[in-house]
């Protein structure tokens, strides 16, 4: 498992990354995180619901209401326009922050 305190500057990079792929709800997600990262890195609800207030505040998701016939109505999120361009940003940072990191690590026997 990766600590979430590392990761924590970039769960809106993954969010938007997901939603790049399509719509799609928090539960779907989480899982979708899960499964990508080979379970080494799983969001708490609490983390991707805050990330989606976040998101949405700033433009960069909306939120919308499923057409489910049964059950409890999902709320799906979908990238905008200005999420897409904050996500490129995003990436970018992340090459220049792993560039730096990068240098710092060394191979200790």
């Amino acid at each position: 498992m990766i600590s979430s305190d590392i990761i924590r500057g970039y769960n809106d990079t993954i969010i938007l990354s997901i939603l790049l792929d399509g719509d799609s709800y928090g539960y779907e997600i989480s899982k979708n995180i899960k499964s990508i990262t080979d379970d080494k890195y799983v969001i708490k609800e609490t983390t991707l619901y805050s990330a989606f207030t976040r998101l949405e505040k700033n433009g960069y998701i909306i939120s919308f209401y499923g057409d489910e016939t049964f059950g409890k109505r999902r709320k799906y999120y979908k990238i905008t326009p200005l999420g897409v361009e904050y996500y490129k940003e995003k990436c970018n940072e992340w090459i220049v922050t792993k560039d730096v990191i990068n240098k710092f690590i060394k191979e200790i026997d």
